[in-house]
């Protein structure tokens, strides 16, 4: 399987334009099969782990980038968060009383909204919301960087549902670059519209089949297109037995020893990957006392 869990970083340098390819396979496994999702929700997660990996490529710092989507129709929410080291998780709630659910994107959300959030660490988080009103949740993206960014940038995703055991996504980003701080390069003549309509022809056979040096030639042999080293992704979740210790410090003492007598513990589940973290009176004791120790991290 050819450059899977992988970001390929590449600049067309006689277009100032930049690019990314992302295709996902074993990080997207545990996202996907966490729950029993429907197809429709497995699609749409899939969709936003390739938009969110190829959205790292804003972080210049230590941090999270966050996408989520908040709707009132069938899709509640759902969000994928990416760290600066390309490691992925992502969970997502829907209307589990419906008997079916819409196939188009659109038809999924109801006055939905996409929020962008990124977390550097330790500095100010900065989020970014724009209408989910379009067809897609490619072109939503593509209308978040027009307005925030003024950026012309395009966005393509991809699923692969054939195989409902190994669901694969991938997607593709061209932006043009800034040559100026004032000036986004947006008026300018880059060649940008001639190259996304190439990106247009690219088909999801070719993007899951071909290598991704293959893809670029195909589309851009006429081009000087320079290719950087693949940053792996991966499948990991940021809970802790510390920051589930931090969580309950916001709860009652006296209602934590509750359920615990009622119980027999405190049980923290993440709601990413299904850790369960137990607290007894002890711990409890320890943790309103301010002398919990964050040391050992040890999942039951």
């Amino acid at each position: 399987m050819n450059h899977y869990d992988q970001l390929h970083r590449f600049l067309i340098d006689d277009a100032n334009v930049r690019g990314e390819i992302a295709r996902l396979d074993d990080s997207l496994q545990h996202i996907v099969h966490s729950y029993e999702y429907p197809v429709q929700i497995q699609k749409l997660l899939g969709e936003m782990a390739a938009a969110t990996c190829l959205l790292t490529a804003i972080l210049k710092f230590k941090g999270e980038i966050g996408l989520q989507i908040q709707g009132g129709g069938a899709v509640k929410y759902a969000v994928v968060n990416a760290t600066d080291e390309y490691t992925l998780r992502g969970v997502a709630r829907w209307d589990e009383e419906l008997a079916s659910l819409p196939e188009r994107f659109e038809d999924l959300m109801e006055k939905g909204v996409l929020v962008i959030t990124i977390t550097p660490e330790g500095g100010e988080r900065y989020q970014g919301v724009v209408a989910l009103d379009k067809p897609t949740l490619a072109e939503c993206i593509e209308n978040y960087f027009a307005q925030s960014e003024q950026l012309a940038t395009q966005v393509k995703l991809y699923t692969d549902l054939s195989d409902p055991e190994r669901v694969k996504a991938a997607g593709m980003l061209l932006q043009v670059m800034p040559t100026q701080a004032e000036n986004t390069n947006v008026a300018q003549d880059t060649g940008f519209e001639h190259l996304s309509t190439l990106a247009e022809t690219l088909t999801s056979e070719e993007v899951f089949g071909l290598a991704v040096e293959d893809v670029l030639y195909r589309l851009y042999h006429q081009q000087k297109v320079e290719l950087f080293e693949p940053q792996s992704i991966t499948f990991a979740c940021s809970c802790s037995r510390s920051r589930s210790a931090e969580a309950l410090r916001n709860v009652e003492k006296a209602e934590l020893l509750q359920i615990i007598e009622e119980e027999g513990a405190v049980q923290m589940n993440c709601q990413y990957c299904h850790t369960e973290y137990r607290f007894d009176t002890i711990d409890v004791e320890a943790i309103h006392a301010g002398h919990f120790d964050s040391a050992p991290d040890n999942p039951q």
